[in-house]
């Protein structure tokens, strides 16, 4: 679904309104007339498709996040995946205050990198990275990744944030990443190795034993590249669920 699909931005427009709306034909902004509604809400509608299309065009993520209940970032993914940063993080522990994070990758555009902590994980390779990622797409990445981040590193990473461990509970998928995948069928090169594996190959990489850095990198690309796969298929499921199109 498209942010040019919802109607739900608007105040005074909750789900069961932007179905009465979708159910009279009326599934896309260039179908809307006030009188679908009528009265000061179908004024209020006729007024954020006006302002929406001008943050459309200038492809503000914001502005929608905005907009939108939390519950509904996912609408955003559609519109805005080209701009989306899909981002997954390694760490010696779960206190962002007592522990280190050891590898980042982020994937976007088709492309995918990694920081290695006592190479290239900085401060400002991190904000470089990040500098065109206006969305972000994470699986519990509200409470892990960013803080993290946020706390061993200056890094301002408050910007439109999709985490899909909240989208995956929408549709009845619980658990980890890992379990997740599992359920909808993704595979992996490597589905042996587990969080608890990656700190351990970090420790052996500082102890000199050669390949545990290539496998931890290897580990954490898959999990940031898998991300997109997930996001796309959930997303999709959830559109096909709600969406009278």
């Amino acid at each position: 679904m498209r942010v040019e699909n919802s109607f739900i931005g608007v105040d005074g427009v909750g789900e069961q309104t932007e179905q009465s709306i979708w159910e009279q034909g009326v599934t896309h902004w260039d179908e809307f007339e006030p009188s679908v509604v009528g009265g000061k809400r179908g004024d209020r509608i006729d007024q954020f498709i006006r302002e929406g299309r001008e943050y459309l065009d200038a492809a503000d993520v914001a502005y929608f996040d905005r907009q939108f209940p939390s519950s509904e970032q996912w609408r955003l993914y559609e519109t805005f995946d080209e701009q989306a940063c899909f981002f997954d993080i390694e760490t010696t522990g779960l206190d962002e205050h007592r522990n280190q994070v050891t590898t980042v990758s982020l994937h976007q555009a088709g492309e995918t990198e990694t920081l290695v902590a006592g190479d290239d994980l900085t401060a400002g390779n991190l904000r470089a990275a990040f500098a065109d990622a206006d969305l972000l797409v994470t699986f519990n990445g509200k409470r892990f990744d960013v803080p993290f981040l946020e706390a061993n590193f200056d890094v301002d990473l408050q910007r439109p944030h999709l985490d899909l461990m909240y989208t995956c509970k929408k549709i009845g998928l619980s658990g980890g990443l890992k379990q997740v995948e599992q359920d909808i069928g993704i595979e992996r090169d490597r589905p042996d190795i587990s969080g608890q594996d990656a700190v351990r190959l970090w420790r052996e990489h500082e102890r000199g034993q050669d390949g545990s850095l290539e496998t931890l990198v290897s580990y954490n690309r898959e999990d940031t590249v898998n991300l997109q796969t997930l996001a796309d298929e959930v997303t999709t499921r959830l559109d096909e669920r709600i969406f009278v199109g």
